[in-house]
């Protein structure tokens, strides 16, 4: 028993560090490439969150083929939970840790994008069954961050200083009848060369979690959307309030 416990105790430890030495491996990377985005391929283009934010420090694209009818994706979508995941509440409890963050004892939604609204951010565009633009201006280095609205019409000249600035995405583009790609975009830019700095040191240490996140949620959506569309599914009824941690008022996807 004694031996099986400390062979146990050695892989934990070798599985610690080899995560340590990729997390390391990642931030020395991250830090020198904040700002240098590379060019999208002109057929993943999205014109729509080009009208919002045509330029932008940092960004995260991701996407996953589905199973499913368009406009069933887009309402799989727009009703997740993304801290479902085990790993995506362990990201946000160790932001949590990380940067001290006050609990929020609020309750909730457990759909995806009247969270958001509720947590601030606005919706700057919406096309039905095809795609969402939100944004909102906010300091993630703050360890409860509020978010703030603006309008469509102003999003894209707003530059009050020491914020950042960020629109994402939630977009299907259909393959078939049955079938469909679903698509999530975040941008970000620093309004100001303060905002800057502040907002580099908090993407290199933690765009891992960010990313992660976004990894967690494709395979939980794709489920999802694909139960949805068998013949004589129902979708789940929509959840009630859940009091949650500080998780929900850093949640950005």
């Amino acid at each position: 028993m004694h031996a099986r416990t400390r062979v146990a105790a050695r892989a934990v430890a070798v599985a610690v560090g080899l995560a340590a030495g990729a997390y390391a491996a990642y931030v020395a990377v991250a830090w020198p490439r904040y700002g240098q985005v590379r060019a999208v391929d002109p057929h993943l283009t999205d014109e729509l969150l080009d009208e919002f934010m045509p330029a932008y420090d940092v960004v995260e694209r991701h996407h996953i083929r589905v199973a499913a009818p368009a406009h069933v994706t887009m309402a799989a979508a727009r009703e997740m939970d993304i801290t479902q995941p085990p790993l995506t509440r362990a990201i946000f409890k160790a932001r949590d840790v990380l940067l001290r963050s006050t609990p929020d004892v609020r309750p909730r939604s457990r759909q995806f994008v009247q969270e958001m609204l509720a947590l601030g951010w606005g919706v700057l565009a919406d096309v039905p069954d095809r795609e969402i633009v939100m944004g909102g201006v906010t300091k993630p280095w703050q360890a409860n961050p509020v978010f703030r609205a603006i309008s469509p019409g102003d999003f894209a000249a707003f530059h009050e200083p020491d914020l950042v600035k960020i629109a994402w995405t939630l977009r299907v583009d259909p393959v078939n009848d049955g079938e469909s790609i679903f698509r999530t975009e975040t941008r970000a830019i620093a309004t100001d060369a303060a905002a800057r700095a502040k907002f580099r040191r908090y993407w290199a240490f933690l765009s891992p979690g960010i990313i992660l996140i976004r990894w967690a949620m494709l395979p939980a959506l794709k489920a999802e959307a694909e139960r949805r569309a068998r013949p004589g599914a129902v979708s789940k009824p929509a959840a009630g309030p859940a009091s949650m941690g500080s998780d929900a008022a850093e949640s950005t996807p």
